[in-house]
């Protein structure tokens, strides 16, 4: 579930397209977003992708059972397009219509940050603050509202 949308309770066309982002890693590495019984490292899908992309190892997340019989162009679009859609900066994720434009080789696979950014939520004082709850700790982050040129910007 999208992080923005657990917190406030409201769905919105961007949670919508990071379930769509969940939905192609799972497909892609063949397991469920969160597996408890996973090393600690690979309990959280999106988290552990990331963590692959950001060290050039994304096909290391490959669904095994495929036994290296696929494009590795289309599985790079699908788990590049995967994490763009889980993009924790909800302003930065594709509409639907982008990513299908990738994955239909109709447009160029997006450049993202090599780590994974920390999620922006803005409060009603218009502060701003990022959570991150990866590998074992988790950080707050707050400050004032930051402007979309503070971010990584994805191309």
């Amino acid at each position: 579930m999208d992080p923005k949308c657990a917190i406030t309770s409201r769905a919105s066309t961007e949670s919508d397209v990071y379930s769509f982002g969940v939905v192609l890693l799972e497909i892609a590495c063949g397991r469920r977003p969160i597996c408890p019984e996973e090393d600690e490292s690979k309990v959280q899908l999106v988290y552990w992708v990331w963590k692959l992309y950001e060290s050039v190892r994304l096909l290391d997340a490959v669904d095994p059972r495929l036994n290296a019989q696929f494009d590795v162009e289309e599985m790079k679009r699908v788990m590049v397009v995967g994490l763009w859609c889980v993009h924790p900066d909800c302003g930065f994720r594709p509409s639907i219509r982008q990513a299908m434009n990738v994955l239909q080789f109709e447009a160029p696979t997006p450049i993202l940050p090599h780590e994974m950014p920390l999620p922006l939520y803005y409060g009603s004082d218009g502060t701003s603050s990022a959570r991150s709850s990866g590998d074992g700790g988790e950080s707050l982050i707050s400050g004032p509202s930051a402007s979309h040129n503070d971010h990584h910007i994805v191309k």
